[in-house]
């Protein structure tokens, strides 16, 4: 299959912290694969890298054949690409959810206002949230709110969805409910790149795990062989810290 996403030997620096150390990654259309590892690992820099939110200082990231790293690369052209959904929610507290979904793609796709409203609206329903239609996101639980955002990323059809730690600023009664919303997208045949605490749901759902370790990638692969018979001592020591608490 084509590679939606390509990293190559990227670093980021941040004065004379040395966040990402050649990191080199392929992802697959329709691929699930999921970010593990302490934190301060790397994961949220690299994710914020490939949104272009920080710059790399060496390497190249490619989206669908196109060099994004390029100092010429059009930064809101590549953006309007991906979709993302970070840990907290970032909604606008006076607007209506339905004109939370739809805003992007009204103002940056173009999209004609009808037709986002009526997409916004199905895939609110198709997702549990037909009823929140007209609410002010303050009027949601964490839950909700973190659904609305997922479909605010997913309305405009993007290449590549980048999930920063979704669940992790959520009471836990409310991460099955949005985990179960990232399944379904994978049952889609959405292509994801997620970074994730909870580890029974990366066994679960994603095609490739990928460790990361003091800015490097240690190991990846399915997630039967991650969890089950890791080969690297810090993968054994992080899993066995994080699943036997």
């Amino acid at each position: 299959m084509n590679a939606v996403l390509e990293l190559h030997d990227v670093h980021k620096l941040f004065g004379d912290n040395h966040v990402l150390k050649g990191v080199d990654l392929e992802i697959a259309t329709h691929e699930v694969v999921v970010l593990i590892g302490a934190s301060g690992s790397g994961k949220s820099t690299l994710m914020r890298t490939i949104n272009l939110i920080e710059r790399v200082d060496d390497g190249r990231i490619v989206l669908s054949g196109d060099d994004i790293t390029d100092p010429a690369a059009d930064v809101d052209k590549v953006r309007a690409r991906i979709g993302v959904v970070f840990q907290h929610f970032n909604l606008f507290p006076h607007m209506k959810v339905i004109d939370n979904v739809t805003l992007a793609a009204r103002k940056v796709h173009g999209m004609d206002p009808a037709e986002a409203k009526a997409k916004g609206v199905d895939l609110l329903t198709r997702f549990g949230l037909g009823d929140k239609v007209d609410e002010y996101p303050d009027r949601l639980s964490g839950g909700q709110q973190q659904r609305v955002a997922i479909v605010r990323a997913i309305l405009t059809d993007p290449e590549l969805l980048l999930l920063d730690e979704i669940t992790s600023a959520l009471d836990p009664m409310l991460v099955g409910e949005v985990l179960d919303l990232v399944r379904s997208l994978k049952d889609q045949g959405s292509t994801i790149l997620m970074a994730t605490h909870e580890m029974s749901f990366a066994r679960s759902v994603a095609d490739r795990v990928v460790f990361m370790h003091q800015g490097r990638i240690l190991e990846q692969g399915p997630p039967e062989e991650i969890f089950g018979s890791p080969r690297e001592a810090a993968t054994q020591e992080f899993l066995a810290r994080v699943t036997h608490r």
